[in-house]
């Protein structure tokens, strides 16, 4: 347990690599034997918050960098670029963070989590704090159980609009952790958060009942169930776990003003599943819908076409072009990317390949 293990199929969310000052911590082994570990992420508050469209904002991190105002670039007697290299500060001075010494399999120190309790022994929740479980360095399969960027996008986008989903009915795609519909339970009244797997949807249900604090002031509830974008029916069989209700199913239909989907698409065969419930779903249902999806956009060089391509997107974006071509249903789709110049309420790396998307699905009128 002391040497990380990584295989030719091992994929690592950079969201788990790039956390600033993050202590993985593991807490135990899931059905299948893999790590499980714990991490923090801090909801900003309005003095910490970055507003990516806010230039004061981005002022202090240019200077720090060295580059002030619009001064020419330095250069040097041959005419290439002359940087001028920080002064590095002594390690041994006390510089407000810890040395970044990343371990990724390590056991919960009991010390570290007496931190997290009062003197009665019981947790302390904090109001800004949300708490996850989750894998690292899973197979191409199980990256379900990662937290990836494209979460906190849609969070972000979320926590930027709350009264647009102030106690509405929404149903999550592909949830894995369940970190997104978390975040719609402290606004939105009822979140059905949906994956397969049902070690995967166990873990969701621990993340759910540890933030079950966040919830509580706004009566949100986030019900995990289990939704299999190749199957075409909602599962209602009651000796299943997390399956659905015959309420539930019709609650969905009836009442459902958003469906989310984040970084769930990375597979062509899943994308075209996704798209084709998403098609089941709408024509289904009983008024419009807001389709949100946010989707990070990764670039791979090919031996094949000697060039930098991004398949997964290219796909994704097909499939979004014939959803909103499609005529045959009783619904329509029109399909926009939003701008991403909401502000950031989580502190991570809000690279420019992070992008949100938002499909309104129509209903026909009828002709009678």
């Amino acid at each position: 347990m002391d040497q990380i293990s990584f295989h030719h199929n091992s994929v690592l969310s950079d969201v788990h690599l790039l956390l600033p000052n993050a202590q993985h911590l593991m807490t135990r082994l899931n059905q299948v034997g893999q790590p499980v570990f714990i991490s923090k992420f801090k909801i900003l508050s309005d003095g910490e918050r970055q507003d990516s469209n806010d230039p004061e904002k981005c002022k202090g991190k240019d200077e720090d960098e060295g580059v002030v105002g619009n001064m020419e670039p330095v250069v040097d007697e041959d005419g290439d670029l002359d940087i001028t290299r920080r002064l590095q500060k002594n390690p041994m001075v006390d510089i407000g963070r810890d040395l970044v010494c990343p371990i990724i399999l390590k056991q919960t120190n009991p010390a570290l989590e007496q931190e997290e309790e009062n003197t009665n022994g019981e947790v302390k929740y904090f109001k800004d704090t949300i708490r996850i479980e989750h894998t690292m360095a899973t197979p191409l399969e199980d990256v379900g159980k990662q937290i990836w960027r494209g979460a906190f996008l849609l969070a972000d986008f979320i926590f930027s609009k709350p009264f647009m989903f102030k106690g509405a009915t929404v149903l999550e795609l592909g949830a894995g952790t369940g970190l997104t519909s978390i975040i719609m339970a402290t606004i939105a009244k009822t979140v059905y958060c949906t994956d397969v797997g049902e070690d995967l949807l166990s873990m969701c249900k621990r993340n759910v009942i540890l933030n079950s604090h966040l919830m509580e002031p706004s009566g949100g509830e986030v019900k995990v169930r289990q939704l299999d974008w190749l199957q075409h029916d909602l599962c209602t069989d009651a000796d299943m776990e997390f399956s659905w209700t015959e309420e539930e199913v019709v609650e969905v239909y009836n009442n459902t003003s958003f469906i989310i989907a984040s970084d769930v698409c990375y597979d062509d065969d899943l994308t075209d599943g996704l798209f084709r419930t998403l098609y089941r779903l709408c024509n289904n249902f009983l008024h419009n819908c807001t389709i949100l999806i946010s989707i990070e956009k990764r670039m791979n060089f090919t031996l094949r076409h000697l060039n930098v391509s991004c398949k997964a997107y290219d796909h994704f974006s097909h499939c979004l072009a014939q959803l909103q071509d499609r005529v045959d249903g009783k619904c329509s789709f029109r399909v926009e990317q939003l701008p991403s110049d909401f502000p950031q309420f989580l502190s991570y790396e809000r690279i420019e390949q992070l992008e949100l998307w938002k499909v309104s699905c129509d209903q026909a009128q009828s002709e009678f």
